[in-house]
């Protein structure tokens, strides 16, 4: 697999009301997304970057970060191969994102993303 845009997910109770700690404070001003449960906040100086997270909307567990790959087919069919545990299985999202979320090793959950074409 290859990533090619890792971002940490933050879980906060209401992405509102957080927004602005990361909007303002840390200067993650570019506001990519925000689809109410998940907002996505970026530095337009530094690309530095954020996801802020109430609840996944389809998966039964929350990701910890999110991994970016051109190819999430063969990133989920290595990840059967190697054995890992499936989350969520491989899904075409309605937001328009291909992903799958693994947990690793070490229990942490991770969402592996791409964008169809």
């Amino acid at each position: 697999m290859r990533a090619i845009r890792i971002m940490p997910n933050l879980r906060v109770d209401d992405v509102e009301a957080a927004k602005g700690f990361y909007t303002g404070f840390l200067g993650l001003s570019t506001e990519e997304f925000n689809m109410g449960w998940v907002a996505r906040y970026t530095s337009p100086e530094t690309g530095a970057i954020v996801q802020l997270v109430t609840r996944d909307q389809t998966s039964p567990e929350d990701a910890a970060i999110s991994i970016h790959t051109p190819d999430v087919e063969a990133a989920y069919a290595e990840a059967q191969r190697l054995g890992y545990e499936i989350v969520h299985p491989l899904t075409t999202e309605e937001w328009g994102v291909h992903r799958f979320l693994v947990r690793a090793p070490d229990g942490t959950v991770v969402n592996i993303v791409g964008h169809d074409s």
